[in-house]
């Protein structure tokens, strides 16, 4: 069997619950510093499947991204911003 790259993990299955919930796996919480109350982003291709990431480590990469998701061009950026100010 081929040896993947030290970065490539599989942390195991989930089963959705009658709510649509799942549980992620304890490892997976640890390597990406998943914490209670983190903010993730569920993203999606109907020929791929599904994709999470931290909705921080996203904007961190990325600030102008819902912008984006709202079809605007990044100097369109305005008030209307769909996460609220960061406290601080």
């Amino acid at each position: 069997m081929p040896e993947h790259p030290e970065s490539k993990r599989f942390y195991g299955a989930v089963t959705v619950s009658e709510r649509g919930q799942i549980v992620i796996p304890a490892n997976a919480r640890r390597d990406f510093n998943i914490q209670v109350g983190d903010k993730l982003i569920v993203l999606g291709d109907l020929e791929q499947g599904l994709a999470m990431i931290k909705a921080s480590a996203l904007l961190d990469k990325n600030p102008e991204f819902f912008q984006f998701l709202l079809g605007r061009p990044p100097h369109e950026a305005s008030d209307e911003s769909p996460h609220p100010p960061e406290e601080g």
